[in-house]
């Protein structure tokens, strides 16, 4: 049995069915309430909420889960379509994975996060949870349409790409965010990096067989249809044709003709 349905057989009760979604909604919430505050109070109810190491290491340890409940825009109308998005996502990836998997991808992305930014200061953001949701939800539907502004179609593997592009000039415009990144999409090259891998080299090994396949050339001479009464074959004239015989010889069409 291999590690995750193993885990699974004996975890997966304890999964968290919809964890998306309730991040989500989690996260709308405290919007909300952050838009009913005082700058100054939102101020320091999202500080109170924030991942800061030092704090987290003085007993605060609720900071370890809630800041994941940040909202990454404070707009309500792109927060609610936001939200609408990642509870579609989550929906998507329940039906895919089921619970238990979704749950350890989050978790599993949460756990190095949080280490990171414990052991080496590295900034933990939402967004690369997110992402990273969004860069497997786009790998197991790659052809799945929204519409950009409810007008164009576009496919989520291109939302990705672009998704990526983004993330790839924050780390050209400050190469300090490298290892960050790495650590915030781990979860990602560990759930589709074997995999990918794997396919990568099934299809050198095809392409490989098919270059020496097509590369081969046969013998100077060599046919493979001959007629058992004239001898002639397909080199000695190509518009021949060949039948076979019930004794299993071969015919060509010149020769048939004339035993008919």
């Amino acid at each position: 049995m291999s590690l995750i349905p193993g885990l699974e057989s004996k975890f997966g009760r304890f999964a968290i069915p919809g964890l998306v979604q309730v991040i989500a909604m989690f996260q709308l919430l405290v919007l909300a309430m952050v838009m009913f505050m005082s700058p100054e109070g939102a101020t320091a109810y999202l500080m109170f909420l924030d991942l800061n190491p030092a704090r987290v290491m003085q007993g605060e340890v609720w900071r370890l889960i809630t800041h994941v409940f940040i909202p990454g825009n404070f707009s309500l109308i792109w927060a609610l379509i936001g939200t609408l998005f990642m509870m579609w996502i989550g929906r998507s990836l329940d039906a895919a994975w089921g619970a238990f998997r979704v749950n350890l991808y989050i978790f599993g992305w949460m756990f190095v996060v949080t280490l990171g930014a414990l052991v080496f200061g590295w900034p933990a953001p939402g967004m690369f949870l997110y992402q990273s949701l969004l860069f497997a939800f786009a790998t197991l539907f790659p052809n799945e349409e929204i519409y950009l502004y409810m007008i164009l179609p576009i496919k989520m593997k291109w939302v990705a790409f672009l998704a990526a592009g983004m993330t790839v000039f924050l780390v050209m415009r400050d190469p300090s965010m490298l290892l960050p990144v790495l650590a915030g999409h781990l979860n990602y090259l560990i759930a589709f990096g074997p995999g990918f891998v794997s396919e990568r080299a099934k299809q050198a090994r095809v392409l490989a067989r098919r270059t020496r396949f097509e590369s081969a050339q046969l013998p100077q001479g060599t046919f493979f249809h001959q007629c058992s009464v004239c001898k002639k074959t397909e080199l000695d004239d190509s518009h021949l044709e060949f039948r076979v015989l019930d004794s299993g010889d071969e015919i060509c069409s010149v020769c048939r003709a004339k035993r008919g």
